[in-house]
């Protein structure tokens, strides 16, 4: 038997709470937040298992027990999702535009909203500010009877996100805010009447993605460019379509908005290409003048002008503009000072 005072074999001396609370690791000084404590963070292999490809067929075939990791393709997917999925302090306003019609700026607008809507857990919404009746909202919900138009009618009454939804429809996740159809209305969308808007949506969305229409000298487009904080130029890889888009950044750099351009990312649209064209050289120029490009290749489900669905994509389209949105994404920071002081997201009722 062990003498009074003496520790029997195997025995850890006790400790009162004082020598504990002495005992205990001091926290770091730069520790992190509970930010960090995401599911692809702790959870073991969850985000490592291959869904794709040869990887895929070999992990299901096995039950798991064989798991040759996530392939090059499948990270970057894993990498694009998270950028998407970033945080976003306040509202961001992105302009989709070009100089030129019919090269896709639409279909853009439409296939980033709903990808946008789709991953992130805030609140997107489209809006079709092209004064000659957009079809955005056709390519989206085909629901135009309810309008910009009628919003602006009634702005004065807006208050809640019920009441701006009353003249939205939704595609998915994502809201639609239509164009007016009647050309002799829409022609009276100005930047005075964007900018209503604009105040309005940006107090209950945040991120608001504006399909600009044709043409760059319109009195909507002046407000579109002002309070945008990222802008996509589309283009096509032909010689109409390249030339076009780079002369949309030559009048936006004329204009006053370089900064906007060397910030900009250019998307072509490959519906329209030839083996004559040096895709190459198209792709290098406007690298060389904005932050980024994307190549969008040609779909069959987009190229009939219809209604758009996601699953209805190939696969590349998809991932295009998964890559669109996360360069978006990249740029999500503070407000500008251009925006409201009051938070995007406020009461629901």
């Amino acid at each position: 038997m062990a003498r009074s005072g003496e520790l029997g074999e195997g025995r850890q001396p006790m400790t009162g709470p004082d020598d504990r609370t002495a005992a205990r690791t001091p926290p770091r000084p730069d520790a992190a937040t509970a930010a960090e404590l995401t599911e692809d963070a702790i959870v073991r292999f969850r985000s490592d298992r291959p869904q794709h490809g040869w990887r895929g067929a070999v992990y299901k075939a096995t039950g798991g027990l064989i798991n040759p990791g996530i392939g090059p393709a499948e990270r970057q997917r894993q990498d694009q999702l998270r950028r998407i999925r970033k945080p976003l302090p306040g509202s961001h306003q992105i302009a989709v535009s070009s100089i030129k019609g019919g090269v896709g700026k639409t279909t853009v607008t439409a296939c980033l909203g709903l990808v946008l809507a789709e991953n992130r857990g805030d609140r997107v919404i489209a809006l079709d500010a092209n004064p000659d009746a957009g079809t955005l909202a056709d390519r989206l919900t085909a629901e135009t009877s309810v309008t910009v138009r009628n919003l602006l009618d009634n702005i004065a009454s807006t208050h809640s996100l019920t009441d701006v939804a009353r003249y939205t429809s939704l595609a998915g996740r994502l809201q639609v805010l239509a164009s007016e159809q009647d050309p002799a209305m829409s022609e009276a969308f100005n930047r005075d009447e964007y900018e209503r808007v604009c105040e309005v949506l940006t107090r209950f969305y945040n991120v608001v993605i504006t399909d600009s229409g044709t043409g760059l000298v319109h009195s909507a487009m002046e407000g579109t460019l002002a309070l945008a904080d990222s802008l996509v130029v589309v283009g096509s890889p032909t010689v109409d379509g390249a030339s076009r888009a780079s002369k949309t950044l030559d009048w936006l750099i004329a204009h006053g908005h370089r900064a906007q351009v060397d910030n900009a990312v250019v998307v072509l649209s490959c519906d329209r290409t030839s083996k004559e064209v040096d895709l190459d050289r198209v792709r290098g120029h406007f690298e060389e003048r904005c932050r980024a490009v994307v190549e969008v290749p040609h779909d069959p489900h987009l190229a009939t002008g219809g209604r758009i669905e996601l699953p209805r994509l190939k696969p590349g389209t998809h991932d295009a503009f998964l890559g669109l949105a996360a360069l978006l994404a990249d740029g999500f920071g503070p407000r500008r000072a251009h925006d409201t002081a009051a938070d995007p997201v406020q009461s629901a009722s």
